[in-house]
């Protein structure tokens, strides 16, 4: 019989699906993703775009370690259940502070991230007592009340807020690439840290879809909004296209293959990095969201330069981090996709039509870079026999 530390892990014949409760859990980033397209589109200015990416971050790393958390434990244990629906919660006030997160409403945002990881780091190493899973735990326990000292600092000091948070994001982001060093408890092992490859691949995949389910439900609730003239028709079903062709060119192939490299990589790597490289994605999809209100709700407005670089750059932001994210797992480049951005950048910089002409640029250039891949996959299995 299992000893109750023994319990609480996740054991070799526990389904690697995701749990009911994880889902849960994701649906937080409904009104999360939401926010932060709102928060961007109110302040369309390089300093908006810095503190939305600021928000962002923080909310992305309550959802990376929660579901490292989901992919260690046992998702039947009362006390994994319990943390997830908490860290749901979490989520959500974090979502709820996000528009005066860095005026009025930043120490919500601040204690609901800190709750979540010290709640979580409390529980398990109470749980783990005894056990030689503790260790990790406590590692990582230790590392987030380093950094959830500059996190409430900024949330009671309006005006040292960014920088507080720039150095608690540092500590929390660069913690698991070091292995959480911590003094007479060493650094976590690769052992330690493994991720089961199948589970983690899903996980993504699912929070990629709740990313591209806030780009459908935008376009959707601006569309609806205007007088659904034949411009912005057009310019709806142009986002839609989108919406398609950057779900494809996430699956295919990288996507698909992302289980098995984790499985057999170093887990503080490519575990780590995958994480940075899907809020990169992520970041794009926000940004995608809020030109697709623009492009819906103004489609024939000619001349906003903040228009049409928002438009372009959302598929620009995605692409570099899909670009990354197979050098990853592949070490090589996608040529279409690398030319694809000198494109798209080009087109931002001089490009002054309607903004649904500027959306058919974008979807032209996604769309060109789609079948290309496809055309290389499917030569690369005839010259290989696949």
């Amino acid at each position: 019989m299992a000893s109750r530390p023994e319990r609480l892990l996740r054991g070799g014949d526990s389904p690697l699906s995701a749990s009911f409760l994880e889902l849960f859990f994701d649906l937080a980033f409904v009104l999360v993703l939401s926010q932060l397209a709102a928060h961007l589109l109110h302040d369309l200015t390089v300093v908006g775009a810095l503190h939305t990416a600021l928000l962002l971050t923080g909310v992305w790393w309550i959802w990376v370690p929660t579901t490292w958390f989901a992919d260690w434990y046992d998702p039947q244990s009362p006390a994994v259940r319990w943390l997830l629906v908490g860290a749901a919660l979490g989520t959500l006030l974090a979502g709820v502070a996000i528009p005066q997160a860095l005026d009025g409403r930043g120490l919500l945002f601040a204690a609901a991230y800190v709750s979540v990881h010290i709640a979580r780091g409390v529980v398990t190493a109470v749980g783990l007592r005894g056990h030689p899973r503790q260790i990790r735990t406590l590692r990582i326990l230790c590392w987030f009340s380093v950094s959830a000292v500059p996190w409430l600092a900024g949330g009671l000091l309006p005006q040292w807020r960014v920088p507080l948070w720039l150095l608690a994001l540092a500590l929390d982001l660069t913690g698991p690439r070091l292995g959480y060093p911590t003094p007479g408890m060493g650094r976590t092992t690769r052992e330690e840290l493994h991720l089961a490859g199948e589970h983690f691949a899903e996980r993504y995949q699912q929070i990629m879809i709740i990313a591209l389910g806030e780009l459908v439900l935008v376009a959707g609730l601006s569309y609806a909004g205007t007088d659904l003239h034949f411009s912005q028709t057009v310019a709806f079903l142009l986002v839609f296209t989108l919406a398609v062709l950057i779900g494809l060119l996430y699956v295919t192939p990288a996507g698909q293959r992302l289980g098995p490299a984790i499985e057999r990589a170093d887990p503080a790597r490519l575990g780590v990095i995958t994480g940075y490289l899907h809020l990169v994605m992520i970041a794009g999809l926000v940004v995608t969201a809020v030109g697709a209100e623009l492009s819906i709700v103004h489609p024939l407005r000619t001349g906003d330069t903040t228009a049409v670089v928002v438009i372009l750059s959302g598929p620009t932001l995605f692409l570099v981090g899909r670009i990354l994210f197979s050098a990853t797992i592949h070490r090589r480049l996608s040529w279409p996709r690398v030319a694809a951005l000198f494109v798209l950048a080009g087109a931002a910089a001089v490009l002054r039509l309607p903004l649904v002409a500027v959306s058919a640029v974008a979807v032209t250039v996604v769309l060109v870079v789609v079948v290309l891949d496809h055309a290389g996959i499917r030569s690369y299995r005839h010259r290989s026999g696949a």
